[in-house]
């Protein structure tokens, strides 16, 4: 599906800055403000992606992904009745989730520490504080194409590997047996 960059999409609207030809990838955006859903949906669009689908509530995208089979989520962290971190968790651990490996991107206004934390302990791949520009969803899209986590189950969570980078000196309570 993720094919390598194509310079016949420049003349397109694809910007110089994708290495990859996304335009087939389907983007299911959700937020509970119809400006941003607008403002995301216009980024992807001149990003070349030509399928993408929207809901105003969590409950709508939920079940927007029965019908939509989405490559990846972009939603909004502060969203009424249910916000985006709850919506992360029915998507990764309802038992009748259509897709729980679905990659996340995360979208908010509120970008301190504890959020970032709470967003990556729902299961969110990504997460980009606004405003949201073009290129740094780019970025986010093309991390996720280019560093595949896998997914992992504990007692209380399922979703993408919340570790970065490998750290040989953790010695805490959940660390790796070594084979």
């Amino acid at each position: 599906m993720l094919v390598g960059y194509d310079v016949a999409a420049l003349g397109q609207g694809v910007p110089p800055m994708a290495d990859y030809n996304i335009e087939n990838l389907k983007f299911l955006v959700v937020d509970d403000d119809a400006n941003m859903r607008h403002l995301v949906t216009t980024i992807l669009s001149s990003l070349g992606v030509r399928n993408t689908a929207t809901a105003n509530s969590a409950e709508k995208g939920f079940g927007q992904l029965y019908d939509f089979d989405a490559d990846i989520v972009i939603c909004d962290l502060r969203m009424e009745p249910l916000d985006g971190l709850e919506f992360t968790k029915m998507i990764r651990n309802h038992d009748t989730s259509p897709n729980r490996y679905v990659p996340i991107i995360m979208l908010t206004g509120h970008s301190e520490l504890s959020a970032v934390e709470q967003a990556r302990d729902a299961g969110v791949h990504e997460f980009i504080a606004k405003p949201v520009s073009a290129t740094r969803l780019y970025a986010k899209i093309k991390r996720i194409i280019e560093h595949p986590r896998a997914f992992i189950r504990t007692e209380d969570y399922f979703g993408p590997d919340r570790r970065r980078r490998q750290d040989p000196d953790y010695n805490g309570p959940e660390r790796r047996k070594a084979k």
